[in-house]
């Protein structure tokens, strides 16, 4: 289950939040007066991110999915570019 934490305690307890946040790779939700935001590692938005970039690419998701069924003798050891 996500952690949920105010403002105040997230304050208070920061390095302790940043190492089990980054550790956990679980997000934590910081409620403020005005608005939430979602602290997670940058381990996992990195991964995000990329995943939203290559799901922008048109087939893309197609040419992974070929890939992952393909056997290992299919692949070249020679880039082809």
């Amino acid at each position: 289950m996500t952690k949920i934490v105010t403002a105040t305690q997230a304050r208070s307890d920061i390095y302790n939040l940043i190492n089990e946040t980054a550790l956990s790779h679980e997000p934590i939700i910081i409620t403020g007066k005005k608005a939430n935001v979602v602290m997670m590692s940058q381990e996992d938005y990195n991964a995000i991110a990329e995943t939203l970039y290559l799901s922008s690419i048109p087939n893309m998701a197609n040419s992974i999915q070929e890939a992952m069924r393909a056997l290992d003798s299919e692949f070249s050891e020679d880039v082809e570019w």
